[in-house]
């Protein structure tokens, strides 16, 4: 049976992503269940097995999309994926960005005497194994959210519409929980729409490549688990949760959101914001 894959990139945005996660979702369901159901005795090993399966199959379906529906030569290089110096240079410059911002978020707390340092005997191995989950959270969530979700959003709207749509988007998927949860740790929502419009701009100001993002959305996943798994810090509580972060996290907070607004000027220095140039050898 072939696929109607010209009336499927002709249908609204809407649509097509939600063709997409349907496509997604029956490639995925009927794997992940049985994985489920053999795991199910120990929880991380099954989120792991499941959620390494269903990005696998994400990056699948994400390339076969783009060959058959966007009619595109190389579409993990239209979205940004390329593999080059530039785009590396680009990745280690954000993870150190990233790495640096969340590191200088504790030594303030610190400095204000809202958190104490303390020593771990495992900090390396804890170093070691959060840069690697770190880079893999990088990789998967920057390909979807300004891989091909911004993409698909470009296809319809004006680069301001897309760039905010996808931010909310991404806010969004990260902040589905009880009503009563979102309200108690709302801080963390504009935390959230403002690191997917850094994110974008990120992406835009460097020729369309996802090094950059992937990078400081690595970093500040990195700084952030080495001193939460790793217990390096403990908290005083001289202020309240909204200031230092909710549930401890540094970005659902009032000092959080601050940090992030100067990485926001930091990247929108870079350039006016929107580049139109695609990495080579796409269409």
């Amino acid at each position: 049976m072939t696929l109607p894959y010209t009336k499927i990139a002709a249908l609204p945005v809407f649509w097509r992503v939600g063709v997409f996660l349907l496509g997604l979702a029956v490639l995925w369901v009927p794997l992940a269940l049985p994985l489920h159901l053999l795991l199910r005795s120990d929880p991380n090993t099954e989120t792991i097995a499941t959620m390494g399966l269903l990005f696998i199959e994400f990056f699948v379906l994400v390339w076969f999309w783009g060959r058959r529906v966007k009619q595109r030569d190389r579409p993990f290089a239209y979205y940004g994926l390329v593999w080059t110096r530039q785009n590396g240079l680009y990745c280690l410059h954000g993870l150190a960005l990233g790495t640096g911002m969340t590191i200088a978020l504790f030594l303030t707390m610190a400095a204000f005497g809202w958190v104490e340092f303390v020593t771990a005997d495992y900090v390396v191995r804890v170093m070691v194994e959060g840069l690697g989950v770190a880079l893999g959270v990088g990789l998967a969530e920057e390909f979807v959210f300004r891989g091909w979700l911004l993409d698909e959003l470009e296809t319809d709207y004006s680069p301001s519409v897309a760039l905010w749509g996808s931010a909310v988007l991404f806010a969004i998927a990260h902040y589905l929980k009880p009503v009563a949860e979102m309200i108690r740790t709302f801080p963390q929502f504009p935390s959230l729409v403002l690191l997917g419009l850094i994110l974008v701009w990120a992406k835009r100001q460097t020729q369309h490549r996802l090094g950059l993002p992937i990078g400081l959305h690595s970093g500040l996943v990195w700084g952030y688990y080495i001193i939460n798994v790793g217990a390096l810090v403990q908290y005083r509580d001289r202020v309240p949760p909204w200031v230092t972060g909710i549930d401890r996290n540094p970005l659902a907070g009032l000092l959080g959101i601050t940090f992030l607004i100067v990485l926001a000027l930091w990247v929108r220095r870079r350039g006016d914001g929107i580049c139109e140039d695609r990495p080579q050898g796409t269409s």
